[in-house]
């Protein structure tokens, strides 16, 4: 379960201002990769984990609603929350790989202030200013990091929903973009939408 054991260590060694930065959808065969940073106030995270901080966890193994419910709390209590996107047509010109480094920059970028530090779930971030540390498996082990998984989490699952009123008929509601057996039936019956990446295997199963 994450905690605050990372952070502590880097506010331990003079730094204040701690992002934590997580991106979802990478595997999808539908719609952007979505990055969120999240700096949670210091003070919080010298504290012994209580109340809804400490629900934060990996957010695939948290309930849609409970989802919900931590990101208003993370929305409301962060020092600042940053937002990153790449694009289908951004995969599909480079690689998914890329999109993912790309997205968690642009978050980082979009932060209302600079972090000192950047905490970044699996793999780092070339050509950032700020010292980082790559936690595999973040998610898992980094408050800050699951925080900033369970809002983006949240912002693409929702993206999701509303593009399914747009191109009706792929399940995206319920699939959120990923390669489920009636997501693959519906590209097979109506083809793929300008929203699908083209670059992955859309003909499967």
């Amino acid at each position: 379960m994450a905690d605050f054991r990372i952070e502590k260590r880097i506010l331990g060694r003079g730094f204040r201002t701690i992002a934590g930065v997580d991106e979802v959808g990478r595997g999808a065969l539908f719609g952007p990769v979505v990055s969120a940073a999240v700096i949670l106030p210091d003070e919080l995270i010298r504290k012994r984990l209580s109340g809804w901080v400490r629900e934060v966890d990996d957010s695939k193994v948290i309930s849609p609603g409970k989802r919900w419910r931590l990101a208003r709390e993370i929305l409301f209590h962060a020092v600042s929350v940053g937002v990153g996107l790449c694009s289908n047509f951004e995969i599909d010109e480079e690689n998914i790989y890329w999109a993912s480094i790309c997205a968690m920059k642009r978050a980082v970028e979009n932060l209302s202030c600079e972090p000192d530090f950047v905490l970044v779930d699996g793999f780092g971030l070339n050509n950032v200013k700020y010292p980082q540390i790559c936690v595999p498996r973040g998610d898992k082990k980094s408050t800050s990091i699951a925080a900033a998984s369970i809002v983006a989490k949240v912002l693409r699952d929702e993206m999701m929903i509303l593009l399914d009123k747009v191109y009706g008929g792929y399940f995206l509601s319920k699939n959120k973009g990923y390669g489920t057996e009636e997501h693959y039936r519906a590209l097979r019956e109506k083809g793929p939408t300008p929203l699908h990446r083209f670059t992955f295997n859309l003909r499967c199963k």
